[in-house]
Parts: C-alpha cells; sequence; structure tokens
C-alpha cells in the first residue's frame, strides 16, 4: 500500500493518521477536511467555547512528523472504487486523488429545520463563536430539542443571563437517548436553572425572530437554537457502490463492505460507521467522541492488514445544568432497569440489565459508579441486581463471584 487518503477532519480522521504511522505506514498520506481549520474536538464547543472558557480546542499533534498532506477546506464529492481490493479514486473539490486505501471519517452533519429564519446549530468551532457573541443577557433564547446539546446551551444560555425556553416534541427531555422514564428525572433540573421546558411541543418552522408551531401557535425569539440530532455525512458516497444503512456498514474490523462484500482498502471511522457489534449484536451508530478517539487505532490496523476488531461498549458524558452525566454500554434490548439512589438527591444512577449482565448504565455525579461499571460492562461480569440497587455498595462489590 503507497498511498492512503483520510476523508474527513474531525477527530476520528486525525486519529486515523496518528494510527497509520504509529502502526509503520509509510507511504504518502492526505488527509481531506471540509473545514478550514486543523482538526478540534467537538465536546467543548458546546461547553467551555459556548461559556466563553476557550477559544481553541485544536487536537495537539505534530504534523510535521506525521508527514501528512492536509488539504483543509476542500470535502470529498464522490467515489469511484477499482476491482475488489484495487483502491479507487476519492474525488473531492481539490480534484481527484487516487488511492489503494482509504479511510472514511466525514462524521456527520447536523439537522435543521424547515423555514427562511435564522437557526443556530452548534457543530463546528465557527457554530459556537457565533452563537457565543449573541448569548448577552436578556436575550430571549429558544432551543429546539431536549437532548444532550439542547441542555448544555440551556444551561450556558441561562448562565449568561437569557431568558431561554427549551422546546421538545417528546413527552419529556433525553427520551430518544434514555428512554421517557429516565429522560423525566431531568426534567426539574430545567426549572431549578430557569429555564423554560415545554415537552409535546412539534415544530412547524423557524421564521424571522420566531418559530411557528405545529398545531399553529408562535413562540419569538431574539435567537433560535437547534438541537434535534445529525445525521452521517453519506450522500457523497452515492453511487460508489459501498453498502449504506444510516452510516457506512462495516464489520467488526471497521472494513466497508459493497454489495455485501468486505472492502480490505476501505474502512470508516466516526460518526459517519455503522459498525457491528459482537457485544450486543446489532449494527451501532455511535456518534459521541469516545468512540472516534479510540476506533481509528483498529481502522488503522485493518487498513494494512494486520487482525484487529472494535466491539467497545458506547460511552459519552454531558455537563448540564450544574450536573456530570456520563452513559456506559447500550440499553435498547435490556430487559429491566434497576434505580441506584434516590433521583430527588444531588447523585443517582440507574443502571440496565438483561438477567444479571449489566448492559448500561447512567450516572449523575457518581463518577465512581461510571469507573467501576463501565469495567464491569466491558468484561461482561455478572452482578448482583440487589446489590447493584443499593447506593451505599460499591458498583465492583456488585460482582458475582
Amino acid at each position: 500500500m503507497d498511498r492512503v487518503i483520510v476523508a474527513g477532519g474531525g477527530l476520528a480522521g486525525v486519529r486515523a493518521v496518528e494510527a497509520l504511522r504509529g502502526k509503520g505506514f509509510e507511504g504518502a498520506l492526505t488527509l481531506v477536511s471540509a473545514e478550514r481549520h486543523r482538526p478540534y474536538d467537538r465536546p467543548p464547543l458546546s461547553k467551555a467555547v459556548l461559556a466563553g472558557d476557550s477559544d481553541d480546542t485544536t487536537v495537539d499533534t505534530d504534523w510535521a512528523a506525521l508527514d501528512v498532506e492536509l488539504l483543509l477546506g476542500d470535502r470529498a464529492t464522490g467515489l469511484t472504487l477499482a476491482a475488489a481490493g484495487g483502491g479507487g479514486v476519492l474525488a473531492t473539490t481539490a480534484g481527484e486523488l487516487p488511492f489503494d486505501g482509504l479511510v472514511i471519517a466525514t462524521g456527520a452533519a447536523p439537522v435543521t429545520l424547515p423555514g427562511d429564519g435564522r437557526q443556530h446549530v452548534v457543530r463546528t468551532i465557527d457554530d459556537s463563536l457565533a452563537l457565543r457573541e449573541r448569548l448577552v443577557e436578556g436575550a430571549r433564547v429558544v432551543i429546539v430539542g431536549a437532548g444532550w446539546i439542547g441542555a448544555e446551551v440551556a444551561t450556558t444560555a441561562a448562565r449568561k443571563g437569557c431568558a431561554v425556553t427549551v422546546v421538545e416534541a417528546a413527552d419529556t427531555p433525553l427520551a430518544h437517548a434514555l428512554g421517557p422514564e429516565v429522560g423525566a428525572l431531568t426534567a426539574p433540573w430545567y426549572a431549578e436553572a430557569g429555564v423554560g421546558l415545554r415537552t409535546g411541543v412539534k415544530v412547524a418552522s423557524v421564521g424571522d425572530g420566531h418559530l411557528l408551531l405545529a398545531d399553529g401557535g408562535r413562540i419569538d425569539a431574539d435567537e433560535i437554537v437547534v438541537g434535534v440530532g445529525v445525521r452521517p455525512e453519506v450522500a457523497w458516497l452515492e453511487g460508489s457502490g459501498l453498502d449504506v444503512e444510516r452510516g457506512v456498514v462495516v464489520d467488526a474490523s471497521l472494513r466497508a463492505h459493497a454489495g455485501g462484500a468486505a472492502r480490505p482498502d476501505v474502512v470508516a471511522v466516526g460518526d459517519v460507521a455503522a459498525w457491528w457489534s459482537e457485544r450486543y449484536r446489532r449494527r451501532l451508530l455511535v456518534e459521541h467522541w469516545d468512540t472516534a478517539l479510540n476506533a481509528p487505532e483498529v481502522a488503522a490496523a485493518t487498513l494494512l492488514g494486520q487482525d484487529a476488531a472494535y466491539d467497545a461498549a458506547p460511552y459519552f458524558w454531558s455537563e448540564q445544568f450544574g450536573r456530570m452525566v456520563q452513559y456506559a454500554g447500550f440499553h435498547a434490548a435490556s430487559e429491566r432497569m434497576v434505580r441506584r439512589g434516590d433521583p430527588a438527591d444531588r447523585g443517582w444512577a440507574v443502571a440496565w440489565l438483561t438477567g444479571d449482565r449489566l448492559d448500561a448504565i447512567l450516572t449523575v455525579d457518581r463518577p465512581r459508579d461510571l469507573v467501576q461499571a463501565r469495567r464491569l460492562i466491558a468484561a461482561g461480569t455478572p452482578v448482583d441486581p440487589g446489590a447493584l440497587a443499593d447506593p451505599d455498595v460499591p458498583v465492583r462489590q456488585a460482582a458475582r463471584s
């Protein structure tokens, strides 16, 4: 393999570059990034950057030592594959780039709402800096979506003295991510922070300085922020022959597939990769920092012909309304839920189990619980549900001998 191209300049892209060099790849290496900035971390965008505590989250890496060609401000626009295993050509706004190996790391784009009014999203450093300038005391800020991003933006806007209203189509915050029962436990946080929360409200469109609601109502605003999710950037792969189901279909080794057959010369990582998890016996599309950080090691090994598989339990965190919220695992198919502590208290947790297997855990201001549970999830260690439900028993001691 003489030439590898990394399509995508986010964290997954730069980690793929580092992993390739770290594993001994000495050929030509090009990173194509749609953004003009060097790769940077996204989690601080809705936290430290929006709050004004940071202006730069650039990933610290030695580009000179990596000997990589950076094409910043250029994006992938198409892909032509040669015969199986034979490389191909990546079409970009900088021209056609032939390759022997390709890493797809084009990430995801935020979903926006219909209408010609101004709506902010928080996906890039430019998005965050532009919104930060408008979060001034007394500004009427309406946030559509009570998910992770919506709650974090609401937290910062309220602290800056804005009059904040969050509008959510579901009946509770975080209903999609955690389910309505657990999501409802976070609803009181909004009132405590002086943030208005309106659930069960669907938005029709964004107008000039207002939201039009599906029931004909209207909410006036100085600034409208939309946080209703993202979609993998896969439109540019149309006609390429690669299998796409929401994201790029990859196996446990992160190899892309075409017509159901694995392509050893193409891998995908980060928000764009729909990878097969043996742990959960299903395909996962995990749009979080931890996956973008760690999966590229496996992708690079696979591309270089080494045996590797990625099957980490998903992990993410959120800082909202003065609380550290952390989640590890995957609970969509779990049999039952166990509460650990009283949600009326400052710190509590919820665990999901199948039989005596710990599938996932959500912790609020209980970081030790998260660390210990994450180890049990990774190891597949059986647990005692009764002990797990007792907040005075360390999670590690809930493990069955």
